[in-house]
Protein backbone atom coordinates (compact mmCIF):
# COMPACT_ATOMS: atom_id res chain seq x y z
CA UNK A 1 0.00 0.00 0.00
CA UNK A 2 1.16 3.42 -1.18
CA UNK A 3 1.97 6.04 2.41
CA UNK A 4 -1.35 8.17 1.27
CA UNK A 5 -3.20 5.26 1.87
CA UNK A 6 -1.07 4.73 5.88
CA UNK A 7 -1.65 8.45 6.43
CA UNK A 8 -5.55 8.46 5.57
CA UNK A 9 -5.74 5.21 7.57
CA UNK A 10 -3.95 7.12 10.41
CA UNK A 11 -6.08 10.36 10.48
CA UNK A 12 -9.33 7.78 10.49
CA UNK A 13 -8.04 6.51 13.39
CA UNK A 14 -6.91 9.75 15.57
CA UNK A 15 -10.41 10.81 14.28
CA UNK A 16 -12.16 7.49 15.63
CA UNK A 17 -10.13 7.85 19.02
CA UNK A 18 -10.99 11.76 19.43
CA UNK A 19 -14.79 10.84 18.82
CA UNK A 20 -16.14 10.23 22.41
CA UNK A 21 -15.36 14.23 22.29
CA UNK A 22 -17.65 14.11 19.98
CA UNK A 23 -20.08 11.87 20.57
CA UNK A 24 -20.26 12.13 24.37
CA UNK A 25 -20.09 15.42 24.56
CA UNK A 26 -20.16 16.76 28.33
CA UNK A 27 -20.58 12.88 29.02
CA UNK A 28 -17.42 12.42 28.35
CA UNK A 29 -14.55 11.01 30.97
CA UNK A 30 -11.39 13.20 31.12
CA UNK A 31 -8.65 14.19 33.71
CA UNK A 32 -9.09 15.91 36.66
CA UNK A 33 -5.58 16.45 38.07
CA UNK A 34 -3.66 19.29 36.77
CA UNK A 35 -6.85 19.44 33.92
CA UNK A 36 -10.22 19.38 35.35
CA UNK A 37 -8.85 21.14 38.75
CA UNK A 38 -7.12 23.97 37.50
CA UNK A 39 -6.11 24.66 33.93
CA UNK A 40 -9.31 24.93 32.51
CA UNK A 41 -10.84 27.29 35.11
CA UNK A 42 -7.59 29.79 35.14
CA UNK A 43 -8.84 30.35 31.23
CA UNK A 44 -12.43 30.31 31.82
CA UNK A 45 -12.03 32.99 34.84
CA UNK A 46 -9.96 34.86 32.83
CA UNK A 47 -12.03 35.06 29.96
CA UNK A 48 -15.34 35.66 31.57
CA UNK A 49 -14.04 38.43 34.10
CA UNK A 50 -12.46 40.38 31.21
CA UNK A 51 -9.29 40.27 32.87
CA UNK A 52 -7.46 39.05 29.86
CA UNK A 53 -5.29 41.87 29.14
CA UNK A 54 -5.80 43.80 32.21
CA UNK A 55 -2.18 45.27 34.21
CA UNK A 56 -0.31 42.68 36.34
CA UNK A 57 -1.53 44.20 39.74
CA UNK A 58 -5.59 43.59 38.39
CA UNK A 59 -7.16 42.16 41.06
CA UNK A 60 -9.64 38.92 39.63
CA UNK A 61 -12.18 39.14 43.02
CA UNK A 62 -13.70 35.98 42.16
CA UNK A 63 -10.40 34.03 43.66
CA UNK A 64 -8.92 34.16 46.63
CA UNK A 65 -10.72 37.63 47.54
CA UNK A 66 -8.86 39.08 44.66
CA UNK A 67 -5.53 37.46 42.93
CA UNK A 68 -3.46 39.37 40.84
CA UNK A 69 -4.11 39.08 37.38
CA UNK A 70 0.15 38.29 36.66
CA UNK A 71 -0.97 34.75 38.92
CA UNK A 72 -2.60 33.22 35.99
CA UNK A 73 -1.92 32.17 32.21
CA UNK A 74 -0.19 34.08 29.64
CA UNK A 75 -3.32 35.92 26.97
CA UNK A 76 -0.83 35.54 23.98
CA UNK A 77 -1.53 31.65 23.96
CA UNK A 78 -3.80 29.35 21.72
CA UNK A 79 -5.81 28.59 24.58
CA UNK A 80 -7.17 32.17 25.15
CA UNK A 81 -8.27 32.79 21.57
CA UNK A 82 -9.95 28.92 22.27
CA UNK A 83 -11.44 30.20 25.71
CA UNK A 84 -12.63 33.41 23.79
CA UNK A 85 -13.81 31.76 21.04
CA UNK A 86 -15.76 28.55 22.34
CA UNK A 87 -17.37 27.52 25.80
CA UNK A 88 -15.04 25.67 28.03
CA UNK A 89 -16.05 22.14 26.57
CA UNK A 90 -15.51 22.87 22.67
CA UNK A 91 -12.69 24.76 23.26
CA UNK A 92 -10.83 22.09 25.08
CA UNK A 93 -12.14 19.50 23.03
CA UNK A 94 -10.52 21.49 19.44
CA UNK A 95 -7.52 21.49 21.72
CA UNK A 96 -7.17 18.24 21.56
CA UNK A 97 -7.74 17.82 17.70
CA UNK A 98 -5.02 20.31 17.10
CA UNK A 99 -2.52 18.27 19.84
CA UNK A 100 -3.25 14.91 18.18
CA UNK A 101 -3.01 16.10 14.50
CA UNK A 102 -0.13 17.96 15.30
CA UNK A 103 1.83 15.68 16.79
CA UNK A 104 0.85 13.03 14.19
CA UNK A 105 2.06 15.14 11.50
CA UNK A 106 4.85 16.63 13.00
CA UNK A 107 6.18 12.98 14.52
CA UNK A 108 5.50 11.82 10.19
CA UNK A 109 7.73 14.66 8.97
CA UNK A 110 10.54 14.49 11.00
CA UNK A 111 10.90 10.87 11.31
CA UNK A 112 10.79 10.68 7.04
CA UNK A 113 12.92 13.77 6.34
CA UNK A 114 15.68 13.16 8.81
CA UNK A 115 15.61 9.38 10.92
CA UNK A 116 14.34 6.71 8.21
CA UNK A 117 15.46 6.15 5.03
CA UNK A 118 13.24 7.30 2.44
CA UNK A 119 12.20 3.50 1.47
CA UNK A 120 8.66 1.58 1.35
CA UNK A 121 9.60 -0.14 4.90
CA UNK A 122 11.02 3.33 6.36
CA UNK A 123 7.58 5.01 4.95
CA UNK A 124 5.49 2.68 6.74
CA UNK A 125 7.28 2.55 10.45
CA UNK A 126 7.31 6.81 9.86
CA UNK A 127 3.57 6.60 9.47
CA UNK A 128 2.71 3.89 12.43
CA UNK A 129 5.28 5.15 14.96
CA UNK A 130 3.67 9.09 14.10
CA UNK A 131 0.26 7.32 14.61
CA UNK A 132 1.30 5.43 17.85
CA UNK A 133 2.98 9.14 18.99
CA UNK A 134 -0.23 11.16 18.30
CA UNK A 135 -2.22 8.59 20.82
CA UNK A 136 0.40 9.40 23.49
CA UNK A 137 -2.01 10.39 26.69
CA UNK A 138 -0.15 14.12 26.08
CA UNK A 139 -1.03 16.84 29.64
CA UNK A 140 -4.07 18.33 27.92
CA UNK A 141 -3.22 21.70 28.57
CA UNK A 142 0.55 21.42 27.55
CA UNK A 143 -0.89 22.12 24.28
CA UNK A 144 2.28 21.75 22.28
CA UNK A 145 4.81 21.59 25.06
CA UNK A 146 5.19 17.73 23.92
CA UNK A 147 3.43 17.08 21.01
CA UNK A 148 4.70 20.13 18.87
CA UNK A 149 8.65 18.90 19.59
CA UNK A 150 8.91 16.92 16.63
CA UNK A 151 7.42 19.37 14.48
CA UNK A 152 9.95 22.11 16.27
CA UNK A 153 13.07 19.82 15.62
CA UNK A 154 11.99 18.80 12.34
CA UNK A 155 12.29 22.25 11.40
CA UNK A 156 15.62 23.48 13.48
CA UNK A 157 16.95 19.69 11.33
CA UNK A 158 16.17 21.84 8.62
CA UNK A 159 17.39 25.12 9.40
CA UNK A 160 20.86 23.20 10.43
CA UNK A 161 20.82 21.71 7.15
CA UNK A 162 20.48 25.65 5.37
CA UNK A 163 16.93 24.52 4.19
CA UNK A 164 15.91 28.37 5.03
CA UNK A 165 12.11 27.61 3.70
CA UNK A 166 9.67 30.00 5.03
CA UNK A 167 7.60 27.54 6.65
CA UNK A 168 9.99 26.55 9.10
CA UNK A 169 10.46 29.81 10.87
CA UNK A 170 6.68 29.97 10.24
CA UNK A 171 6.73 26.79 12.90
CA UNK A 172 9.42 28.45 15.15
CA UNK A 173 7.30 31.47 15.21
CA UNK A 174 4.12 30.05 15.81
CA UNK A 175 4.83 27.07 18.31
CA UNK A 176 5.65 29.14 21.37
CA UNK A 177 2.15 30.88 21.90
CA UNK A 178 0.43 27.02 21.76
CA UNK A 179 3.18 25.61 24.45
CA UNK A 180 5.13 26.36 27.47
CA UNK A 181 8.50 27.04 28.09
CA UNK A 182 8.89 26.58 31.89
CA UNK A 183 7.49 22.84 31.37
CA UNK A 184 9.64 21.87 27.92
CA UNK A 185 11.24 24.24 25.76
CA UNK A 186 13.44 25.70 28.41
CA UNK A 187 14.97 22.73 27.95
CA UNK A 188 14.46 21.63 24.87
CA UNK A 189 15.75 25.01 23.61
CA UNK A 190 19.10 24.46 25.87
CA UNK A 191 19.12 21.07 24.14
CA UNK A 192 19.80 22.53 20.37
CA UNK A 193 21.99 25.04 21.93
CA UNK A 194 24.36 22.53 22.91
CA UNK A 195 23.37 20.62 19.59
CA UNK A 196 24.67 23.84 17.92
CA UNK A 197 27.95 24.42 20.29
CA UNK A 198 29.02 20.93 19.13
CA UNK A 199 28.34 21.91 15.89
CA UNK A 200 30.14 24.76 15.62
CA UNK A 201 33.59 23.51 17.81
CA UNK A 202 33.50 20.12 15.21
CA UNK A 203 33.03 22.25 12.15
CA UNK A 204 34.50 25.37 13.21
CA UNK A 205 32.21 27.49 11.90
CA UNK A 206 29.27 28.65 13.71
CA UNK A 207 26.04 27.99 12.02
CA UNK A 208 24.35 31.17 13.15
CA UNK A 209 21.33 30.95 11.09
CA UNK A 210 20.59 28.04 13.26
CA UNK A 211 21.63 29.96 16.71
CA UNK A 212 19.23 32.80 15.32
CA UNK A 213 16.25 29.64 15.70
CA UNK A 214 17.13 29.35 19.01
CA UNK A 215 16.93 33.29 19.92
CA UNK A 216 13.92 33.69 18.46
CA UNK A 217 12.31 31.19 20.00
CA UNK A 218 13.45 32.08 22.97
CA UNK A 219 12.52 35.75 22.59
CA UNK A 220 8.79 35.28 21.81
CA UNK A 221 8.56 32.97 24.95
CA UNK A 222 9.48 35.55 27.01
CA UNK A 223 7.41 38.28 25.03
CA UNK A 224 4.31 35.90 25.52
CA UNK A 225 5.60 35.37 29.44
CA UNK A 226 6.28 39.09 29.84
CA UNK A 227 4.13 39.08 33.05
CA UNK A 228 6.20 36.64 34.58
CA UNK A 229 9.68 38.47 32.79
CA UNK A 230 8.80 41.72 34.71
CA UNK A 231 7.20 40.39 37.67
CA UNK A 232 9.93 37.63 38.52
CA UNK A 233 13.11 38.52 36.76
CA UNK A 234 12.89 42.14 37.29
CA UNK A 235 11.79 41.84 41.06
CA UNK A 236 8.56 43.53 40.48
CA UNK A 237 4.85 42.59 41.76
CA UNK A 238 4.06 40.63 44.93
CA UNK A 239 5.96 38.00 46.69
CA UNK A 240 4.64 34.87 46.02
CA UNK A 241 4.61 31.84 48.10
CA UNK A 242 6.82 30.05 46.26
CA UNK A 243 9.55 31.47 47.93
CA UNK A 244 8.90 29.09 50.83
CA UNK A 245 9.02 25.93 48.30
CA UNK A 246 10.81 23.36 50.66
CA UNK A 247 11.10 20.08 48.56
CA UNK A 248 13.44 17.78 48.00
CA UNK A 249 14.26 14.93 50.73
CA UNK A 250 13.86 12.12 49.46
CA UNK A 251 16.70 9.66 50.92
CA UNK A 252 18.80 7.61 48.43
CA UNK A 253 16.86 4.19 48.17
CA UNK A 254 13.42 6.49 47.50
CA UNK A 255 15.77 8.45 44.47
CA UNK A 256 16.78 5.26 42.78
CA UNK A 257 12.93 3.99 42.61
CA UNK A 258 11.98 6.81 41.66
CA UNK A 259 14.54 6.84 38.92
CA UNK A 260 13.51 3.19 37.89
CA UNK A 261 9.54 4.12 37.87
CA UNK A 262 10.48 7.35 35.97
CA UNK A 263 12.72 5.57 33.12
CA UNK A 264 9.62 2.95 32.79
CA UNK A 265 6.60 4.77 32.91
CA UNK A 266 7.71 8.21 32.78
CA UNK A 267 5.60 11.51 34.51
CA UNK A 268 2.11 11.99 33.93
CA UNK A 269 2.66 15.05 32.26
CA UNK A 270 4.62 13.35 29.26
CA UNK A 271 3.41 9.98 29.80
CA UNK A 272 4.53 7.50 27.43
CA UNK A 273 3.29 3.81 27.38
CA UNK A 274 6.75 2.67 26.27
CA UNK A 275 6.84 -0.45 28.07
CA UNK A 276 6.67 -2.90 27.26
CA UNK A 277 6.73 -3.15 22.59
CA UNK A 278 9.08 0.37 22.67
CA UNK A 279 11.32 -0.62 25.66
CA UNK A 280 11.95 -3.77 24.59
CA UNK A 281 12.19 -3.31 21.12
CA UNK A 282 14.50 -0.73 21.91
CA UNK A 283 16.62 -3.03 24.39
CA UNK A 284 16.82 -5.88 21.51
CA UNK A 285 18.48 -3.03 18.84
CA UNK A 286 21.02 -1.99 21.68
CA UNK A 287 22.08 -5.61 22.14
CA UNK A 288 21.97 -6.07 18.64
CA UNK A 289 23.79 -3.20 17.92
CA UNK A 290 26.53 -3.96 20.73
CA UNK A 291 26.74 -7.47 19.32
CA UNK A 292 27.46 -6.13 15.61
CA UNK A 293 30.32 -4.04 17.37
CA UNK A 294 32.07 -6.95 19.45
CA UNK A 295 31.97 -9.03 16.28
CA UNK A 296 33.72 -6.62 14.28
CA UNK A 297 36.28 -5.88 17.34
CA UNK A 298 37.40 -10.11 17.63
CA UNK A 299 38.00 -10.29 13.48
CA UNK A 300 40.07 -7.10 14.01
CA UNK A 301 39.90 -6.69 10.40
CA UNK A 302 39.54 -3.62 8.45
CA UNK A 303 36.45 -3.60 6.84
CA UNK A 304 33.55 -1.25 6.06
CA UNK A 305 31.37 0.01 9.01
CA UNK A 306 27.98 -2.03 9.49
CA UNK A 307 26.21 0.20 11.48
CA UNK A 308 24.47 2.40 9.49
CA UNK A 309 24.17 6.50 11.31
CA UNK A 310 20.74 5.77 12.60
CA UNK A 311 21.72 2.33 14.31
CA UNK A 312 24.71 4.18 16.12
CA UNK A 313 21.97 6.85 17.53
CA UNK A 314 20.19 4.29 19.32
CA UNK A 315 23.04 4.46 22.21
CA UNK A 316 23.28 7.76 22.15
CA UNK A 317 19.81 8.32 22.75
CA UNK A 318 18.96 5.65 25.04
CA UNK A 319 22.03 7.03 27.26
CA UNK A 320 20.39 10.68 27.23
CA UNK A 321 17.27 9.08 28.27
CA UNK A 322 18.47 7.46 31.23
CA UNK A 323 20.59 10.47 32.13
CA UNK A 324 17.61 12.84 31.84
CA UNK A 325 16.05 10.29 34.31
CA UNK A 326 18.27 9.88 36.71
CA UNK A 327 19.23 13.80 36.56
CA UNK A 328 15.24 14.79 37.58
CA UNK A 329 15.70 11.66 40.38
CA UNK A 330 18.65 13.11 41.97
CA UNK A 331 16.87 16.67 41.90
CA UNK A 332 14.36 15.59 44.76
CA UNK A 333 17.61 14.28 46.76
CA UNK A 334 17.99 15.51 49.83
CA UNK A 335 21.81 16.16 49.15
CA UNK A 336 20.54 18.48 46.56
CA UNK A 337 18.85 20.75 49.29
CA UNK A 338 22.25 22.48 49.54
CA UNK A 339 21.90 24.12 45.92
CA UNK A 340 18.60 24.55 46.62
CA UNK A 341 18.78 26.27 50.10
CA UNK A 342 21.63 28.13 48.62
CA UNK A 343 20.03 29.64 45.34
CA UNK A 344 16.67 31.13 45.54
CA UNK A 345 15.77 30.40 41.38
CA UNK A 346 17.27 26.65 41.83
CA UNK A 347 14.94 26.37 44.75
CA UNK A 348 11.77 27.58 43.19
CA UNK A 349 12.46 25.89 39.19
CA UNK A 350 12.32 22.62 39.05
CA UNK A 351 15.78 22.28 36.44
CA UNK A 352 15.21 18.74 36.22
CA UNK A 353 12.31 18.69 33.57
CA UNK A 354 14.35 17.53 30.68
CA UNK A 355 13.17 14.34 31.25
CA UNK A 356 9.63 15.36 30.25
CA UNK A 357 11.59 15.15 26.81
CA UNK A 358 11.95 12.18 26.57
CA UNK A 359 8.65 11.10 25.24
CA UNK A 360 9.77 12.08 21.96
CA UNK A 361 13.03 10.37 22.43
CA UNK A 362 11.18 7.09 23.20
CA UNK A 363 9.43 7.30 19.97
CA UNK A 364 12.93 7.94 17.96
CA UNK A 365 14.50 5.47 19.25
CA UNK A 366 11.69 3.06 18.77
CA UNK A 367 11.44 4.15 14.62
CA UNK A 368 14.98 3.39 14.68
CA UNK A 369 14.85 -0.26 16.50
CA UNK A 370 11.71 -0.84 13.93
CA UNK A 371 13.86 -0.21 11.04
CA UNK A 372 16.79 -2.23 12.60
CA UNK A 373 14.60 -5.24 12.94
CA UNK A 374 13.22 -4.43 9.62
CA UNK A 375 16.85 -4.77 7.78
CA UNK A 376 18.38 -7.34 10.23
CA UNK A 377 15.80 -10.43 10.86
CA UNK A 378 14.35 -12.23 8.21
CA UNK A 379 11.05 -11.63 8.52
CA UNK A 380 11.85 -8.61 10.12
CA UNK A 381 8.67 -6.64 8.62
CA UNK A 382 6.31 -8.99 10.14
CA UNK A 383 7.38 -8.71 13.56
CA UNK A 384 7.81 -4.67 12.72
CA UNK A 385 4.16 -4.12 11.89
CA UNK A 386 3.18 -6.31 15.42
CA UNK A 387 4.95 -4.44 17.42
CA UNK A 388 3.69 -1.31 15.84
CA UNK A 389 0.30 -2.63 16.63
CA UNK A 390 1.16 -3.64 19.83
CA UNK A 391 2.13 0.07 20.48
CA UNK A 392 -1.19 1.61 19.31
CA UNK A 393 -2.78 -0.86 20.84
CA UNK A 394 -0.65 0.29 24.47
CA UNK A 395 -1.79 3.43 23.98
CA UNK A 396 -5.15 3.09 22.91
CA UNK A 397 -5.85 1.52 26.11
CA UNK A 398 -4.69 4.53 28.18
CA UNK A 399 -7.61 6.91 26.64
CA UNK A 400 -9.29 9.36 28.43
CA UNK A 401 -12.70 7.65 28.27
CA UNK A 402 -11.35 3.83 29.57
CA UNK A 403 -9.07 5.33 31.98
CA UNK A 404 -11.29 7.30 34.12
CA UNK A 405 -13.96 5.59 33.27
CA UNK A 406 -13.00 2.83 34.82
CA UNK A 407 -11.90 4.26 38.00
CA UNK A 408 -15.17 5.37 38.43
CA UNK A 409 -14.63 9.43 37.62
CA UNK A 410 -17.17 11.59 36.80
CA UNK A 411 -17.97 12.80 33.49
CA UNK A 412 -17.27 16.23 32.65
CA UNK A 413 -20.64 17.12 33.08
CA UNK A 414 -21.31 15.54 36.37
CA UNK A 415 -17.78 16.59 37.68
CA UNK A 416 -18.93 20.39 37.28
CA UNK A 417 -22.43 19.75 38.20
CA UNK A 418 -23.85 22.97 36.74
CA UNK A 419 -27.66 22.58 37.36
CA UNK A 420 -26.60 21.55 40.64
CA UNK A 421 -24.86 24.37 41.80
CA UNK A 422 -27.16 26.98 40.21
CA UNK A 423 -30.09 25.29 42.66
CA UNK A 424 -27.08 26.30 45.53
CA UNK A 425 -27.03 29.85 43.73
CA UNK A 426 -30.98 29.84 43.73
CA UNK A 427 -31.12 28.51 47.43
CA UNK A 428 -28.62 31.44 48.88
CA UNK A 429 -30.68 33.73 46.58
CA UNK A 430 -27.43 36.49 47.41
CA UNK A 431 -25.37 37.69 44.43
CA UNK A 432 -22.19 35.33 44.69
CA UNK A 433 -19.91 38.65 45.00
CA UNK A 434 -21.57 39.33 47.79
CA UNK A 435 -20.00 36.25 49.99
CA UNK A 436 -17.25 33.62 50.02
CA UNK A 437 -17.34 30.09 49.92
CA UNK A 438 -14.66 27.31 50.53
CA UNK A 439 -15.26 23.62 49.51
CA UNK A 440 -14.62 20.01 51.58
CA UNK A 441 -13.84 17.00 50.06
CA UNK A 442 -14.08 18.07 46.01
CA UNK A 443 -11.80 20.73 44.54
CA UNK A 444 -12.32 24.48 44.62
CA UNK A 445 -12.87 24.35 40.95
CA UNK A 446 -16.06 23.07 40.75
CA UNK A 447 -17.12 26.24 43.09
CA UNK A 448 -15.14 27.96 40.63
CA UNK A 449 -16.63 27.15 37.78
CA UNK A 450 -20.57 27.55 38.35
CA UNK A 451 -19.66 31.58 39.28
CA UNK A 452 -18.93 31.09 43.25
CA UNK A 453 -16.44 33.22 44.57
CA UNK A 454 -13.83 30.80 45.92
CA UNK A 455 -11.30 31.41 49.11
CA UNK A 456 -9.75 28.22 48.30
CA UNK A 457 -7.87 27.83 44.54
CA UNK A 458 -5.35 25.71 42.97
CA UNK A 459 -3.00 27.73 41.07
CA UNK A 460 0.59 27.77 40.84
CA UNK A 461 1.44 31.30 41.72
CA UNK A 462 -0.32 33.54 44.35
CA UNK A 463 0.67 36.27 46.76
CA UNK A 464 2.58 34.70 49.78
CA UNK A 465 0.54 36.89 52.33
CA UNK A 466 -2.45 35.36 50.88
CA UNK A 467 -1.20 31.48 51.72
CA UNK A 468 -0.44 32.79 55.75
CA UNK A 469 -3.76 34.30 55.96
CA UNK A 470 -5.33 31.23 55.00
CA UNK A 471 -3.43 28.91 56.83
CA UNK A 472 -5.79 30.49 60.09
CA UNK A 473 -8.37 28.66 58.83
CA UNK A 474 -6.82 25.18 58.33
CA UNK A 475 -4.06 25.34 61.02
CA UNK A 476 -6.05 23.17 62.99
CA UNK A 477 -6.51 20.11 60.74
CA UNK A 478 -2.82 20.64 59.91
CA UNK A 479 -1.34 20.70 63.44
CA UNK A 480 -2.86 16.82 62.89
CA UNK A 481 -1.47 15.78 59.82
CA UNK A 482 1.94 16.13 59.22
CA UNK A 483 1.65 15.00 55.48
CA UNK A 484 -0.99 17.63 54.95
CA UNK A 485 1.25 20.16 57.20
CA UNK A 486 4.43 19.76 54.45
CA UNK A 487 2.41 19.55 51.75
CA UNK A 488 0.84 22.97 52.56
CA UNK A 489 3.84 24.50 53.97
CA UNK A 490 6.50 23.54 51.87
CA UNK A 491 4.31 23.50 48.51
CA UNK A 492 1.65 25.24 48.78
CA UNK A 493 -0.03 25.65 45.45
CA UNK A 494 -3.09 23.86 46.41
CA UNK A 495 -4.79 26.58 49.03
CA UNK A 496 -7.66 23.98 50.31
CA UNK A 497 -9.70 23.42 53.37
CA UNK A 498 -8.15 20.46 53.71
CA UNK A 499 -9.29 17.81 56.62
CA UNK A 500 -7.09 15.59 58.13
CA UNK A 501 -9.41 12.48 57.95
CA UNK A 502 -10.38 13.14 54.32
CA UNK A 503 -6.59 14.01 53.39
CA UNK A 504 -5.26 14.23 49.91
CA UNK A 505 -8.60 12.80 48.57
CA UNK A 506 -10.94 15.72 47.07
CA UNK A 507 -13.14 13.79 44.99
CA UNK A 508 -15.63 12.51 47.63
CA UNK A 509 -18.75 11.87 45.10
CA UNK A 510 -21.85 10.63 46.33
CA UNK A 511 -20.90 7.40 45.35
CA UNK A 512 -17.77 8.13 47.47
CA UNK A 513 -19.38 9.13 50.73
CA UNK A 514 -17.35 9.42 54.31
CA UNK A 515 -18.03 11.20 57.28
CA UNK A 516 -15.73 14.00 58.87
CA UNK A 517 -16.26 13.09 62.78
CA UNK A 518 -13.87 15.92 64.21
CA UNK A 519 -13.25 18.78 62.02
CA UNK A 520 -11.17 21.69 63.12
CA UNK A 521 -12.22 24.37 61.19
CA UNK A 522 -11.05 28.19 61.80
CA UNK A 523 -14.46 29.58 61.65
CA UNK A 524 -13.83 32.89 63.12
CA UNK A 525 -10.81 33.30 60.58
CA UNK A 526 -13.12 32.23 57.78
CA UNK A 527 -15.48 34.90 58.72
CA UNK A 528 -13.03 37.50 58.45
CA UNK A 529 -12.02 36.80 55.03
CA UNK A 530 -15.36 37.32 54.29
CA UNK A 531 -16.00 33.48 54.16
CA UNK A 532 -20.39 32.72 54.64
CA UNK A 533 -20.70 29.15 53.10
CA UNK A 534 -19.30 25.82 53.53
CA UNK A 535 -19.90 23.14 50.32
CA UNK A 536 -18.96 19.95 51.48
CA UNK A 537 -19.12 16.95 49.74
CA UNK A 538 -19.11 14.77 52.69
CA UNK A 539 -21.07 15.72 56.21
CA UNK A 540 -19.19 17.13 59.22
CA UNK A 541 -20.41 15.59 62.34
CA UNK A 542 -19.52 18.07 64.38
CA UNK A 543 -20.68 21.00 62.69
CA UNK A 544 -22.02 23.03 65.33
CA UNK A 545 -18.73 22.81 67.18
CA UNK A 546 -16.85 24.57 64.59
CA UNK A 547 -20.18 27.00 64.52
CA UNK A 548 -20.97 26.14 61.12
CA UNK A 549 -25.17 25.15 60.16
CA UNK A 550 -26.16 22.47 58.03
CA UNK A 551 -28.55 25.07 55.84
CA UNK A 552 -29.76 22.39 53.34
CA UNK A 553 -28.43 19.27 51.31
CA UNK A 554 -28.73 19.07 47.30
CA UNK A 555 -28.25 16.28 45.39
CA UNK A 556 -29.33 15.59 41.58
CA UNK A 557 -28.94 12.80 39.25
CA UNK A 558 -26.85 14.89 36.51
CA UNK A 559 -24.76 15.68 39.79
CA UNK A 560 -21.43 13.57 40.86
CA UNK A 561 -21.64 14.89 44.66
CA UNK A 562 -24.06 15.46 46.70
CA UNK A 563 -23.69 18.89 48.65
CA UNK A 564 -24.02 19.66 52.43
CA UNK A 565 -24.47 23.89 52.49
CA UNK A 566 -23.07 24.96 55.77
CA UNK A 567 -23.72 28.44 57.04
CA UNK A 568 -20.61 29.87 59.25
CA UNK A 569 -22.16 31.65 62.42
CA UNK A 570 -20.25 34.07 64.19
Amino acid sequence: MRERTWILISVGLILAYLSPLVILGEGAHLRIHDNLDSNLIWYKTLVENNVLFAPNDKEIPAIMNGLPREALSAELSMFALLFTLFDPFPAYAVNLFLMRFTAFFGMLLLLKKHVLPQTKAGSFISVGTALAFSLTAFWPFGGLSFAGVPLVLYAFLNIRKRKNHWTNWLILILVPFYSSFIVSFIFFLAIMGVFWLVDAIRYKKPNWTFFMGIVLMTALYLIKQYRLVYAELLGQGFTPHRVEFDRGYRDWDTVMNFFGNNLLHAHSHSYVYHYPFAFFTAVFALLFTAGIIAVRRLKRKRQPDPLTPGEKAIPALLLMIVVFSFWISIWNWEGMRVLKDAVDLINEFNFGRFHLLNVVAWYIVFALSLMMIQRRIKFGMVLVVLLLIGQVAGETSRHHEFKYRSIDYPSYEEFYAEDLFSDIQDYIGEDPSDYRVVSIGMHPAVAQYNGFYTLDFYVTMYPLEYKHQFENIIEGELAKNDTLENYYNTWGGRVYAFSDELGKNYLFTKNNQYTIENLDFGTEAFKEMGGEYVLSAVEIENAEDNNLELEKVFENESAAWKIRLYRAES
